[in-house]
């Protein structure tokens, strides 16, 4: 529909109820400025005595039912007070993050995970959380290496299949998660320097310039929900673990600077579960799609399963072999191998959660 407003403004505020709008930016501006929460703002039995008293004193009507009574525009208070109930949760949510994390569960939002991790509330892996949305790795680098980074991208689709890249200085992934920031809403990060990892840090607003380029990689966890699905939860999801990854001895086609080996993640199964699972990753090939191998760790130059490179060890029970996927931490093998001046990253496991659905994905 139409929302109209007879008086010259420069923002509209559209709101069921007017006290909704004004609360809701009261809320907006204290979260903004990050300033403490005033937790009488919302205080529930306030604004009944408030309403009451003026309805006694009155005369003060309801302006649906004409009645003198503490309804809001035909709403009982019962009704109305829904809304600041939900209003109160966000005002006493910490001011730097934006707003206040649910439990960490598959039920979040990918923007739930961004802001959790923008609050620094989030710090641990992303396996198993925001079930259905689209998790991503994250590459930046100086402008002066971006079209090599591209070109070695395109020419290894299997580990490094593109889903968005930003403008050079641009924190902001438009395509897949406006209002997003790179710079804050992944749990961890890593920082190489000239090829040596030089920091882990929960933020990158200290390493940030405005020459860098952001890459976003899809990821396998963007499939384990299908897997889940049918019944084939990954074991790192089930033991409570970051997923194993290991660098493998299968050289990624070079790029300019860029050159390296491929780094897979593993998850185990029976034979018969992993022709299932390598029919259900096929639909999602922008999430590193089919697996590379299943078998012998040695044929891929793996020496030890229960001593991966990234991630933790998991449990390889009897009847199960390992199967291999592309992992997106490639370029961070690729980053030691290449020596660059500088590339950001996302921490092994802790991913960049999109607002794109998995099966927006499929048969991409």
């Amino acid at each position: 529909g139409v929302s109209a407003c007879r008086v010259p403004t420069d923002f509209l505020i559209v709101s069921g109820i007017s006290n909704w709008g004004a609360y809701g930016f009261a809320t907006g501006v204290r979260l903004l400025r990050g300033a403490e929460s005033d937790p009488g703002l919302y205080d529930l039995q306030r604004e009944r005595d408030i309403l009451q008293g003026m309805v006694r004193r009155g005369p003060l009507v309801d302006g649906v039912s004409g009645a003198e009574t503490d309804a809001v525009d035909g709403l009982t208070f019962e009704q109305y007070a829904v809304a600041l109930a939900r209003l109160a949760e966000l005002n006493n949510a910490p001011a730097s993050g934006g707003r206040k994390p649910p439990e960490y569960s598959a039920l979040m939002t990918g923007a739930d995970v961004r802001y959790a991790a923008r609050a620094g509330n989030l710090t641990t892996p992303t396996a198993g959380l925001a079930m259905g949305f689209v998790q991503a790795n994250l590459v930046v680098v100086p402008r002066a290496f971006a079209f090599d980074f591209l070109l070695f991208c395109q020419r290894n689709p299997k580990p490094c299949p593109l889903l968005d890249v930003t403008e050079p200085g641009d924190p902001e992934p438009k395509s897949i998660a406006p209002g997003a920031d790179v710079r804050s809403d992944v749990p961890r990060y890593r920082v190489y320097r000239h090829g040596d990892l030089v920091d882990e840090p929960t933020d990158l607003h200290s390493h940030w310039r405005d020459d860098l380029v952001a890459f976003l990689i899809g990821c396998s966890f963007t499939f384990e929900n299908a897997l889940t699905e049918a019944r084939l939860t990954p074991r790192h999801i089930e033991q409570g673990r970051n997923v194993p990854m290991y660098r493998t001895n299968i050289m990624c086609r070079p790029a300019g600077v860029f050159h390296g080996p491929m780094v897979v993640s593993m998850r185990p199964m029976t034979p018969a579960q992993a022709i299932v699972a390598t029919r259900i990753c096929g639909r999602f090939p922008r999430a590193h799609g089919t697996p590379v191998h299943f078998g012998d760790p040695a044929a891929l130059g793996i020496r030890d399963l229960a001593r991966p490179d990234f991630g933790d060890a998991v449990e390889i029970r009897p009847g199960e072999v390992p199967v291999f996927w592309a992992c997106g931490v490639t370029p961070q093998a690729v980053a030691v191998e290449s020596r660059p001046e500088l590339m950001l990253t996302h921490a092994p496991g802790h991913m960049f959660v999109t607002d794109l659905r998995d099966h927006q994905l499929e048969g991409e």
